[in-house]
């Protein structure tokens, strides 16, 4: 028997698993945030979804929906995100900083919490930054400055934080 006489495979022997392909399509779109076409980043985004649906996927979304000032829609995509891994830290935190933005800090505190215990969470120190920017807001100075302090000690060299900090220490002398 030589090759010409096995049987052919309909699927290609290499096909990428559905996750790799979804992460694919996350990364192309990332890309295309990055490099400010956001149209582009969103149709990638959803093809990522619908190749198969991740909690990154969503909220990567969602992100890029906020640079287009989609809050709205940016805050669905990050509640579907922690439908599907609400363990994923980084949806918390975005819903927070959107209702941030859409002046509605007071409601964003929940979220930052929520961030904060999350168990897949590499920027902890995020949701602190966010918690000071709402506490300084609502005049709750020692709030803000622990929130501000907890985010230094997480991550030093933050210079939202480190600004924030300086500036608030700075109004209480």
């Amino acid at each position: 028997m030589n090759n010409k006489d096995l049987p052919t495979s309909p699927v290609p022997l290499h096909r990428p698993t559905r996750r790799a392909e979804a992460w694919h399509f996350l990364q192309r779109a990332y890309e295309q945030q990055l490099a400010g076409r956001l149209d582009d980043a969103v149709i990638c985004y959803k093809k990522s979804l619908e190749v198969h649906p991740t909690a990154e996927g969503h909220t990567f979304l969602g992100w890029t929906y906020s640079f287009m000032g989609r809050y709205a829609e940016a805050i669905r995509e990050c509640e579907q995100a922690i439908q599907l891994d609400p363990e994923f830290g980084n949806p918390y935190n975005d819903i927070g900083a959107y209702l941030i933005e859409l002046g509605r800090g007071e409601e964003a505190i929940p979220w930052f919490e929520q961030a904060l215990v999350a168990k897949r969470y590499d920027t902890r120190h995020y949701p602190y930054v966010n918690l000071g920017r709402v506490y300084e807001q609502l005049g709750c100075w020692p709030e803000a400055l622990r929130a501000y302090t907890q985010a230094l000690t997480l991550h030093p060299k933050d210079p939202f934080a480190v600004r924030a900090l300086a500036r608030l220490q700075g109004a209480l002398n």
